[in-house]
């Protein structure tokens, strides 16, 4: 039987590219998969696909950057499963842009999407999973929390700022039985590279669904053991040595 079965795992930005192929691993190691997405036709679809291939899923409205919204949405997964195991912080977003045509409000969305919004879903998760004395946080970082090239300035210091993050909630948690791991992961084949950078070389990408599998084994490891931080790259990756 699966490590993972009949857990409770909140995914954000659950409706395409990695999250998906979060959700769908989820689904396929028996734990309940809740697909929240701010495009909820998205995470609608990946649920019944889910539920189809006989796995349990379920779909929320989410938009990570409204607190009441996440507070509601938290709520309402407790209230309807008793517990909540694993959060995933999934959402992103970026704006290609150098520095001097890089807007203020373009700078303030990356930050709310890509490090706010980790910071207020893992503090809406936390009194939960102290209660529990268990659960798990993982944060989905990027090479770009460890590298910098031109034109991401915002979306550098996000994931830098949520690598930090990760590091410093892990030292806090871990008192309560709670893991957080920073997932460091190269570029995939999503949407989210591939919709702005159409003639990037799927040779230099992975596949999300590798990452995915990577997810499986950290949260899959004996409770006495945390894998703070781990990385996976395709093996082209252009953004690392």
């Amino acid at each position: 039987m699966s490590e993972l079965t009949g857990k409770v795992a909140l995914v954000t930005g659950g409706g395409r590219g990695l999250g998906e192929a979060i959700c769908r691993m989820l689904g396929e190691a028996g734990a309940i998969a809740i697909v929240a997405d701010i495009r909820e036709e998205l995470a609608e679809t990946v649920a019944l696909e889910i539920q189809a291939d006989g796995g349990k899923a379920q779909a929320i409205h989410l938009n990570v950057c409204d607190e009441q919204q996440v507070e509601t949405a938290i709520a309402h997964v407790i209230q309807e499963f008793g517990r909540l195991d694993i959060l995933i912080n999934n959402a992103g977003t970026d704006v290609t842009l150098p520095v001097e045509e890089l807007t203020i409000a373009d700078w303030d969305r990356v930050l709310a999407v890509n490090l706010r919004a980790p910071f207020i879903l893992s503090k809406q998760v936390l009194l939960t999973m102290q209660q529990q004395r268990s659960g798990h946080i993982i944060n989905i970082a990027s090479t770009a929390s460890k590298r910098a090239w031109a034109n991401a300035s915002a979306y550098h210091a996000s994931k830098w700022g949520l690598l930090g993050f990760s590091h410093a909630l892990h030292v806090e948690a871990r008192t309560y039985g709670i893991k957080v791991t920073a997932v460091v992961a190269g570029g995939m084949q999503t949407p989210f590279i591939l919709d702005r950078f159409p003639d990037t070389p799927l040779e230099k990408l992975q596949d999300p669904k590798n990452v995915a599998d990577t997810i499986r084994y950290v949260l899959s490891q004996p409770a006495a053991t945390v894998i703070p931080e781990v990385t996976v790259l395709p093996m082209q990756e252009s953004s690392w040595p």
